[in-house]
């Protein structure tokens, strides 16, 4: 059986990691079969890539707890049938299941069962995401409920998999055994950090003439970007070249839109909606700094974001809030931080961009040799030798330098 079954409560191929994982099987020779929700516009069924994707009668909606209940019971269902039947036919030598939710796992316990190895790849950690989200304390019910099948949905796979160190030692925390869970970064594929010298020279241009601060990602309250918009206020009349620049989508646009014609910034701060990997990449080339202004919360402090490698391997330099997973990798040397929430704070660090290039440059070359320890091609044969190790039925033995 060297067949790999995915399962995700996303959309595919927008999910990046998802998609990189699962791409990275198909170059290597594995089938990749993938069970995912379906978008408005999306075929049932299709093949991207190499990678067959089979996607499900369901939407993802935004909305209290109990939606978020509901669509989860529902998805886990519904994947449950289609990976119980598509196993029956072909037999799937390893099942990768992506959280959120944690307990999707189980919709692989039919090929468990007959001797399918599971992986759980654990993006976020719910308890502090859930936490973050909907303002709740550590010792609600509900945080202590997703503790549990946290815990449970850990014990039923035979590899966990997660994106940084500070998610590890969370789920260590929590019981984990530590010889279980293993990172894979979230790296860009070589696909984002290749580049033509058309692409220099078109972009080249623009930025010269302007400072353009870019932020993209999903536009969510805890992201920051309030904390941004007072921090273009504070430099709009010091740097008349200023420009923000923002790209994604979430529950705060309208908010966020709102903000920006309050504070009278609609000459300086551009909201682009949701790009294209390929359409980021070209923005990200055509802008000064990348920012990642994330408020401190139980969450975003222990997060550390794709975003920050994106900027580093277009050799873009990248302002980021202080935190707990950031730090795991980077230093006042080696990346720009600034205070979280404070858009004082922040202002002096585009400052810092504007007025210091010779200084900046020198950090984004530390943050640079960082970002060359974990490219996508080092994290994508971590994945592979757990995958090849549990398609042939053998424990998985790391390196002494990946065990961490």
């Amino acid at each position: 059986m060297s067949n790999v079954a995915a399962v995700l409560y996303s959309y595919y191929p927008q999910d990046p990691r998802p998609r990189r994982e699962a791409e990275a099987l198909v170059e290597e020779g594995i089938a990749v079969d993938v069970i995912c929700l379906r978008s408005a516009g999306q075929l049932a069924e299709e093949t991207i890539n190499g990678v067959h994707i089979h996607r499900l009668a369901q939407r993802r909606f935004r909305g209290g707890k109990l939606l978020y209940i509901r669509q989860y019971l529902s998805f886990i269902f519904r994947a449950f049938l289609k990976l119980t039947g598509m196993h029956l036919r072909k037999r799937y030598g390893v099942v990768h299941v992506h959280n959120m939710p944690d307990i999707l796992v189980f919709s692989a316990l039919v090929p468990k069962l007959s001797g399918s190895r599971v992986i759980l790849d654990l993006h976020d950690p719910m308890p502090e995401l859930y936490m973050t989200k909907f303002l709740i304390r550590e010792d609600h019910i509900a945080i202590r409920l997703l503790k549990f099948l946290e815990k449970w949905s850990i014990r039923f796979a035979d590899i966990v998999i997660t994106p940084n160190i500070a998610f590890r030692k969370r789920f260590i925390s929590r019981g984990c055994p530590a010889e279980k869970l293993f990172i894979v970064m979230n790296s860009p594929q070589d696909s984002f950090t290749r580049r033509d010298q058309e692409e220099d020279r078109s972009c080249a241009s623009t930025a010269s003439q302007k400072l353009v601060v870019m932020f993209h990602g999903s536009i969510f309250e805890r992201h920051g970007l309030d904390t941004a918009l007072d921090a273009m206020v504070i430099l709009r009349k010091e740097i008349p070249n200023l420009e923000m620049r923002v790209y994604g989508d979430g529950d705060y646009v309208q908010e966020f839109l709102g903000r920006i014609a309050e504070l009278d910034l609609t000459g300086i701060v551009h909201f682009g909606g949701q790009l294209t990997h390929q359409a980021v990449k070209k923005e990200v080339l055509a802008s000064t700094v990348g920012i990642v202004p994330n408020k401190l919360t139980p969450f975003t402090n222990i997060n550390m974001p794709t975003r920050i490698f994106e900027y580093l391997s277009l050799n873009k330099p990248v302002i980021v809030s202080r935190t707990d997973g950031v730090q795991d990798y980077f230093d006042d040397n080696s990346i720009i931080f600034f205070d979280a929430g404070n858009a004082q704070s922040l202002a002096d660090a585009i400052r810092k961009v504007h007025c210091n290039g010779e200084h900046v440059q020198q950090i984004l070359d530390r943050g640079l040799q960082i970002y060359r320890k974990h490219l996508w091609a080092q994290e994508k044969s971590r994945l592979l030798a757990m995958v090849r190790s549990l398609l042939q039925k053998e424990a998985y033995h790391p390196a002494e330098a990946d065990a961490e």
